[in-house]
C-alpha cells in the first residue's frame, strides 16, 4: 500500500539550513537519514514484488535532495568558521589607522576617480598592502584595500572548492618552481681497513607550477558612482567574486596549465607521457585504482581505493566527488546490506564513507566509463594554489562612456604538489590474464 510523504520534512530542513547552525542541521541529517533507509528499504521491497510505487519514488527523491543540500550546508558553515578563526572574522576591527584612510581614499577614487596622487602616496608611504603585495601596480591600477581584498578572497574559498582543501601559498616572484629530491643515495658495508669508493649521490629535479592571470570588468554608469549611497566594496566584491569563483574553480579541476593553472585531473600516467620529459612531473603521475566495473562504481573498488595509499600517506585523506556521485555512494550496500556513507554525527565533521570523511568537489565528472569520479588523498598535501599578486583595480572612465569600467585583475597558478599523497579511482572493469 501506498505511503504518502508529507512535505513538511523538507520545509523542517530548509529551515534548519537557513539558521545555518552546524548542531542542528546534523540532528536534521541524521533523522533525514533514518527516514532515507526507511524509504529505501521499502522501495527495495517493492522491486523485489516487482511492483514500483510513484509515490515512494518521489519520496525518496525528495529525502536525497535533502540530504545532499543538508551535507553541502554543514561543510560551507564548517568552511565558514575556519575561515571566521584564519581571518579573525574580516570586519575591519584589526585595521590600522593607515589602512583606514586608505580604505577611505580608494572608495572616493572609486566613486569619482579624483586623489590619484594621494592614493599612490598612501600606498608607497603608508606602507599598505593588499593580501598578497604591496603599493600600486605600474600599469596605472591600485592595490584594493585589505580589508577589501580578504573579502574577496574569503568569499572565493567558500565558493571555489578546491580553494577550501589544497594548501594556498602567496608568492613573490614571476612564478614558482620547486626542486624534488629523487633520493637515489648509495651505501655499502666494508671491512675495517676496506677501501672507500665514492657512492653516488641523490637526484634533484625541478618542476615549474603553470600560472596564469584571472580578470574581471563590471561597469557602473558614473550617475550610479556620484549619487548611489551603495557600499562600493561590497558591490565590486560581488561582481568580481563571481567571475573569479566559475575561472578558478574550471582551472583547478581541469585546467590545461597554459595561462592558467594546470588542473588535479590533468597528472594521469597518459597525459604525463605525452608531455616532454621536462615538463613531467618529477615524482610521476598521480597512481590510478579501478572501480572494478565497466560504468560504475563497486564497494570493492571503494575498499581497495581507500587502501591503496601507504599508511604513512594516508593521514588526513579523504574522498572527494560532485553531488550526483555523493547521491550513489549514498545508495551503496556492503554484502551484509550495510549503507558504506554515514552522516555527521556531531557538528565540525563531514560526512563519512568506510569511515573516510567524504567532501563535495564540483567539477570532478560523473560516473561514467573511463571517468575519474572520485579522487582520494590528502589534498592539502598534494595540490597547492599559489597566489601571486593582490587584488589590483583599474578605473576606465573613457572606454564606455557613460559607464565607468573596473578592471580587476589578480594573479593565481596551481599544480600537483605531490602525487604520492592522492590516488585516482577511474570507472574501468577489472581486466584478466590470458592464462599463458
Amino acid at each position: 500500500m501506498s505511503k504518502h510523504f508529507s512535505p513538511a520534512l523538507i520545509g523542517g530542513i530548509l529551515a534548519v539550513r537557513a539558521e545555518a547552525d552546524p548542531a542542528a542541521m546534523v540532528v536534521a541529517l541524521n533523522n533525514d537519514w533514518q527516514t532515507f533507509k526507511a524509504a529505501q528499504a521499502e522501495k527495495d521491497k517493492e522491486l523485489k514484488a516487482k511492483f514500483d510505487d510513484v509515490v515512494t519514488t518521489e519520496k525518496l527523491g525528495k529525502i536525497e535532495a535533502s540530504i545532499g543540500t543538508l551535507t553541502a550546508a554543514i561543510d560551507d558553515a564548517n568552511t565558514r568558521l575556519a575561515g571566521l578563526s584564519l581571518n579573525g572574522g574580516g570586519d575591519g576591527d584589526n585595521l590600522t589607522e593607515a589602512e583606514r584612510e586608505y580604505t577611505a581614499a580608494f572608495a572616493d577614487w572609486f566613486r569619482t576617480g579624483e586623489g590619484e596622487r594621494s592614493l599612490k602616496s598612501k600606498a608607497r608611504d603608508g606602507g599598505i598592502k593588499a593580501a598578497y603585495s604591496v603599493g600600486s601596480d605600474p600599469d596605472g591600477g591600485y592595490t584594493a584595500p585589505i580589508e577589501w581584498d580578504r573579502t574577496i578572497t574569503d568569499q572565493r574559498i567558500e565558493v571555489s572548492p578546491m580553494r577550501r582543501f589544497a594548501s594556498v601559498q602567496s608568492v613573490s616572484g614571476q612564478g614558482f618552481k620547486k626542486l624534488y629530491n629523487l633520493h637515489g643515495t648509495d651505501a655499502a658495508w666494508v671491512g675495517e681497513t676496506a677501501a672507500r669508493p665514492q657512492t653516488e649521490g641523490s637526484t634533484l629535479a625541478e618542476y615549474e607550477f603553470a600560472f596564469g592571470e584571472i580578470y574581471a570588468m563590471p561597469a557602473a554608469t558614473e550617475r550610479v558612482l556620484e549619487d548611489s549611497e551603495i557600499d562600493i566594496a561590497a558591490w565590486l566584491a560581488g561582481e568580481v567574486n563571481i567571475e573569479f569563483a566559475r575561472q578558478e574553480g574550471l582551472a583547478f579541476i581541469n585546467g590545461d596549465g597554459v595561462n592558467k593553472p594546470k588542473g588535479v585531473l590533468r597528472y594521469d600516467a597518459t597525459t604525463e607521457a605525452a608531455l616532454p620529459s621536462a615538463q613531467r612531473h618529477p615524482l610521476g603521475p598521480i597512481k590510478e585504482v579501478i572501480t572494478g566495473a565497466a560504468a560504475a562504481l563497486t564497494p570493492d573498488g571503494l575498499i581497495d581505493l581507500i587502501y591503496d595509499l601507504p599508511e604513512d600517506r594516508s593521514v588526513g585523506a579523504a574522498l572527494y566527488a560532485n553531488r550526483k556521485t555523493h547521491a550513489t555512494i549514498r545508495k551503496m550496500k556492503d554484502g551484509d546490506g550495510n549503507y558504506l556513507w554515514q552522516p555527521p554525527f556531531q557538528a565540525s565533521q563531514p560526512a563519512a564513507v568506510l569511515g573516510t570523511p567524504i567532501h563535495e568537489l564540483s567539477g570532478l565528472p560523473d560516473v561514467a566509463a573511463n571517468a575519474i569520479p572520485v579522487i582520494y588523498g590528502n589534498m592539502a598535501e598534494g595540490y597547492r594554489i599559489f597566489d601571486r599578486v593582490g587584488m589590483s583595480v583599474l578605473r576606465d572612465p573613457y572606454t564606455n562612456k557613460p559607464y565607468v569600467l573596473f578592471y580587476t585583475r589578480k594573479r593565481v597558478g596551481g599544480g600537483l604538489w605531490n602525487p604520492e599523497w592522492l590516488r585516482y579511482h577511474r570507472v574501468a572493469a577489472a581486466t584478466t590474464g590470458s592464462g599463458d
